[in-house]
């Protein structure tokens, strides 16, 4: 995916990307103070903004295929179950119990299937955000911040279930954190932002 001359006002937020390669088959992250435009660009990536100018060339990566999870996750008003294969669903993708009570059962969420999404944790919901957005296997996946509300057993479980998913499927991450030193190991690519820009990008 090729980005250029972007350009969307936000508030205060002055957001230009006069030139970005997201490329496909790696983790990417992206790092940078509150404010600098991150969350923005996730947003015009997926769709769910409009840009004021410039282009993002998806290369050939239809919108179907591609899924973002946020800090604050949206949950349907329905069971853990029923959020998870709401995207299979959507897409027509043949439903495999076995599988969905595998992933359950590695996110420690099996036993809460039928749980009410909305009466779950922070962090429970966070777990399901991340099951809910990456079980149809999109080819890209951008994360903004979800797994800053897990403890450290259950952030390092995704963290090795984004690795496996990535090792695969040969996948495409787009990663914002501020947890730098434990996702660090993660990145294939890391991009820098200040103000609205990238100002560097680097292999850890």
């Amino acid at each position: 995916m090729r980005i250029t001359e972007l350009r969307k006002t936000v508030g205060k937020t002055d957001l230009y990307i006069e030139d970005l390669k997201i490329e496909s088959g790696r983790i990417h992250g992206l790092v940078g103070p509150n404010g600098c435009g991150k969350t923005t660009l996730l947003k015009l990536i997926m769709g769910t903004a409009e840009p004021d100018s410039g282009t993002i060339d998806y290369e050939g990566l239809r919108p179907a295929e591609i899924t973002m999870m946020s800090q604050r996750p949206y949950l349907m008003h329905t069971s853990v179950y029923e959020n998870i294969i709401y995207p299979l669903k959507i897409r027509g993708i043949r439903i495999d119990d076995a599988e969905i009570n595998a992933l359950l059962e590695r996110a420690g969420m099996l036993e809460i299937k039928d749980q009410y999404a909305g009466s779950l944790s922070s962090g429970e919901r966070q777990k399901l955000s991340f099951l809910r957005a990456t079980v149809f296997r999109p080819k890209l996946i951008l994360m903004d911040e979800t797994l800053s509300n897990l403890d450290a057993e259950s952030a390092g479980l995704f963290r090795e279930m984004i690795i496996e998913r990535h090792r695969d499927d040969g996948s495409t991450w787009l990663i914002v954190s501020h947890q730098w030193d434990a996702m660090n190991e993660l990145f294939d690519e890391v991009h820098h932002m200040e103000k609205g820009r990238i100002v560097k990008n680097e292999t850890p």
